[in-house]
């Protein structure tokens, strides 16, 4: 049965949603402390959406308030991450650039949060026609890149300041300096293509709510 309640997977997620101002302002803050906290923000809100699915669903804790705001709160913590990661990397700091890719281009904003208002608008029509339109093999792999790409850079930005200022050269930061790089572009990458392949995905999937036959 459903719950209707306030249980504490909902309130994990309001939680989520309550600290997505903090954690955007975090992210824009210059100074290096905060920026640590951003990401430890981040890292601890992913864990927190993983946290209340699992409770919700072995509990039977399920409600309509839960998967009405569970969605919102993904949609905010990209908002107020992603966003600020772009303004960033437009300042021209010595610190702001993406690793191998500069300033992230605005096309990549646009993908990614027109994917999100298509798929939103799509699965509220196809509700308006009584057909539920579930999370995706492919969303759920685009959201984890997503995660990955975001998580990388909000690490990256303080990261490879103290590097500077402390002045570290060795093999060990040359290392993981490299493979962090690597990370934030593999991850970037994935995400557009998941991106795309997810749109598509849901509308041939769904292609008869939209008249397409086969």
């Amino acid at each position: 049965m459903i719950s209707s309640k306030i249980n504490l997977p909902n309130v994990i997620t309001v939680t989520r949603i309550v600290l997505c101002p903090a954690l955007f302002w975090l992210t824009m803050s210059p100074n290096t402390t905060a920026r640590f906290a951003a990401f430890a923000l981040f890292t601890l809100a992913g864990l927190s959406d993983i946290l209340d699915g699992y409770l919700a669903r072995r509990a039977n804790l399920v409600t309509d308030m839960g998967k009405l705001l569970d969605p919102i709160a993904d949609k905010l913590l990209l908002v107020v991450t992603l966003i600020p990661v772009y303004l960033i990397s437009h300042r021209g700091g010595a610190f702001d650039d993406v690793p191998w890719i500069g300033a992230l281009p605005l096309w990549v904003l646009l993908v990614i949060f027109g994917r999100e208002l298509f798929i939103t608008a799509f699965r509220a029509y196809a509700a308006n026609r009584g057909v539920v339109i579930p999370a995706g093999w492919a969303g759920k792999r685009k959201t984890m890149v997503q995660m990955f790409f975001i998580g990388a850079m909000l690490l990256w930005y303080p990261l490879v300041e103290v590097a500077a200022v402390r002045g570290w050269d060795s093999w060990v930061w040359s290392g993981l300096s490299t493979g962090l790089r690597m990370w934030v572009v593999v991850n970037l990458g994935l995400t557009i293509l998941l991106t795309v392949y997810s749109l598509l995905d849901y509308l041939w999937s769904y292609r008869t709510i939209v008249g397409i036959r086969d």
